[in-house]
């Protein structure tokens, strides 16, 4: 399982590359944008071939999912500390129904102990993270931990026997995919290299 994270701010040509992704076979597309507002969003959105919706979970702007057919949504660590509490409540007016639910966690414990059921959750840094400078990876091994786990940080096509060995399920990739000349091969290569058993 492969999930690709937005960049954090627009990037030249990103609509068009995000489009070669998907059609390369990218199946879930993490829409991180933390300074768009909710307009901005549906505008990035409204760029995407609908045929794709299907595919983008998005981190902020939760019912955003009511308006578009959206794969699911995500929960950054805080905001899962602030609602997950209460999540009858917090879902109520959401429209969850064969969507997914999955968070950001950077403690193998606190992902273990966590009592929400969630399809999958992202773990970071396992290894040094390329699009954050002084994001030091921490190597987590979590063969022990019954949940599907996604490591991220440091992601690259040489690397991918490694995630696997200490228990991942997927990566999550975003500054190895989107910091390099040729994100599309890039991709392809790491998929390749999570397809080989």
């Amino acid at each position: 399982m492969i999930v690709v994270i937005a960049p954090e701010t627009d990037i030249p040509q990103e609509i068009e590359i995000l489009h070669q992704l998907f059609n390369a076979g990218l199946q879930y597309y993490h829409l991180r944008k933390p300074e768009k507002n909710f307009d901005a969003h549906a505008e990035y959105l409204n760029q995407i071939d609908t045929a794709f919706h299907n595919r983008i979970v998005v981190h902020d702007h939760h019912n955003l999912i009511n308006s578009y057919n959206l794969k699911g949504i995500h929960f950054q660590e805080q905001k899962r500390k602030d609602h997950i509490e209460n999540p009858g409540q917090y879902f109520k007016t959401l429209n969850m129904f064969g969507k997914t639910i999955s968070s950001s966690f950077h403690e193998p414990e606190d992902l273990a102990a966590c009592y929400f059921e969630f399809n999958y959750h992202l773990l970071s840094p396992v290894f040094s993270s390329i699009s954050k400078q002084g994001y030091e990876g921490r190597g987590f091994d979590v063969n022990h931990i019954d949940k599907t786990i996604i490591g991220m940080g440091g992601v690259t096509a040489d690397n991918i026997d490694r995630f696997k060995t200490l228990g991942y399920k997927g990566v999550g990739v975003l500054g190895g995919i989107w910091n390099s000349e040729k994100p599309v091969e890039v991709f392809a290569q790491i998929q390749n290299q999570f397809s080989n058993k």
